[in-house]
Formats: structure tokens, sequence, C-alpha cells
């Protein structure tokens, strides 16, 4: 019977050959050196803010009498570089739920492509759709388990399930808020002077979706790390539907035509003969 012999494994075991520095280097328990200061934990803080990743975006959505609406824009930046103006911010995570991007672009598209992975799996399962509160909290748990490891996620989870619509703020600590008017992202406090002024429950589709496309225009004229398009959706018990995907250069003479400006006086050629 053949036996293996482990004890190359072992880091005693002795070594056949010259040894030199290069070998003890290799063989020495691994370390590092911790920095010297009486506050370690706000040493960490101060490290991790100083390599936080700079970020910036306007995303919103609103309950009304007849579903949710749901707005955002599509510019990323890095720092004070615009990497894209056509970044998707608003995700289908089911034919009845939309899910809103808000910090790390790529944290938030796996963990809402999970999630609707997930989501479609518990249909499977049980026969029917999760719901909107089901798909928040099992979003909310799995960012609670990563909370502290580096996510930047802010998302609302917004749909249509068996009790009506539904609205969930989410984010990367494993905070979950049920509400019915959110918005997240740099222009957000830009875009909520907006919503707030003109929300009423009774809007039509049309009234909601024009309250939507404006306070996101607002938000990407005075925030800088906002811009690129306003997209809107809709979310009925039908589902979910685009409605428009406004260029907010566009819609900035729209709200504010350019009027001509009379000419008080003309100055004409004199010939002198």
């Amino acid at each position: 019977m053949m036996k293996i012999d482990f004890s190359g494994l072992d880091p005693a075991a002795p070594i056949k050959g010259r040894t030199d520095e290069l070998c003890g280097d290799i063989l020495a328990t691994p370390s590092f050196a911790l920095p010297t200061t009486h506050d370690f934990d706000g040493f960490q803080k101060a490290a991790v803010q100083m390599v936080k990743p700079a970020k910036g975006t306007t995303t919103l959505a609103f309950i009304f009498k007849d579903g949710v609406m749901v707005a955002a824009d599509s510019r990323a930046s890095m720092g004070g570089y615009i990497s894209s103006q056509s970044v998707k911010k608003i995700i289908e995570i089911n034919p009845y739920m939309l899910g809103t991007m808000a910090g790390g672009a790529a944290d938030c598209q796996f963990w809402h492509r999970n999630l609707g992975i997930k989501c479609r799996l518990h249909e499977l399962a049980n026969k029917r759709r999760i719901s909107v509160a089901g798909a928040s909290k099992m979003l909310s748990n799995i960012l609670y388990s990563y909370r502290g490891m580096g996510l930047s996620v802010g998302t609302m989870i917004a749909g249509w399930d068996e009790k009506g619509p539904g609205l969930y703020y989410v984010d990367s600590e494993g905070g979950r808020l049920k509400g019915t008017r959110f918005s997240v992202g740099s222009g957000s406090p830009y875009a909520y002077g907006v919503l707030d002024s003109g929300y009423r429950f009774d809007l039509s589709v049309e009234e909601a979706a024009e309250l939507a496309r404006r306070a996101i225009y607002h938000a990407t004229f005075r925030d800088g790390a906002s811009g690129g398009v306003a997209s809107v959706y809709h979310v009925g018990p039908n589902g979910w539907k685009k409605l428009s995907g406004d260029d907010v250069g566009e819609l900035h003479y729209m709200y504010y035509p350019v009027e001509p400006t009379s000419v008080e006086q003309e100055m004409t050629e004199v010939s002198v003969a």
C-alpha cells in the first residue's frame, strides 16, 4: 500500500541544499507593521475616507394613485471626471419591479442582478411573484451581511404586487425604509425641493411623469455630478413601462425657452462721399 509523503508541506521540514537570506525570508512567519498611532479606530476611519470613491447621481421614486413613478439621470463620474453620460440607472428586476442605482456602479449592478435571480427562483419555487417588501428585505439581508466591507449601494426597490404599489429604500449598511417618496444621490436635495412642492397623491400618470422629469432636470442643473438623460418609468398593475428618456440639455430650453431680445437701436452703415 502506497503512502503519500506530506513532509514537503511541513514548514519545519529540513531544507536540502544551500540556505541563504532569500530562503529565510520565505520561511519567516508573515507579518506587517501596524501604524504607530494612539487612536487606531480614528486612523482606520480616516484611511477609508481617503480612498472612498467620489460619486454622484440623482434618482427618485414616489407612489401616487396609479402606481409608482421612478426616474433617474444617466451620468457616471469618477471624482471630477465624467466617465459616462449613458448609464442605465434604473434596472428591471422582474416585469413588475424596478431598482435604482446610486453609489458604486459595479456594486449596484451586481446586487440588483443577483436579486433578480433570487426573485425568479422564489417565483419558481412558490408559484407566485415575490412581494416588493420581500424583495427589499432579501436585498437588505444580503447587504447587511457584507456591511463594513466597502460596498457602496443606495437603492430604491419599487414595484407592484398583490397589495398594490410598494416602495422601499435600501442601503449598503443593511438599512431599509418604507415610504411614499424617496430621492437618493448627490442631487437629491435639489430633487426633493421640486418633488415636495409638486407632489399630490391624486396626480395623473402624465402629471406624475412631468413632476419626476422636472425634478431630475433641476437636480442635474444644480449638481455637477448629475446629468445626461432623464429616464422616467411607471410601474402599474400591468407591470413597468418606460415613459420617456430626454436629454437634460434639451429639457433646459423646454423649461426656459430663449426669448428674442428686441434691438433698441440698429446701427446702419453710413457712406461718406
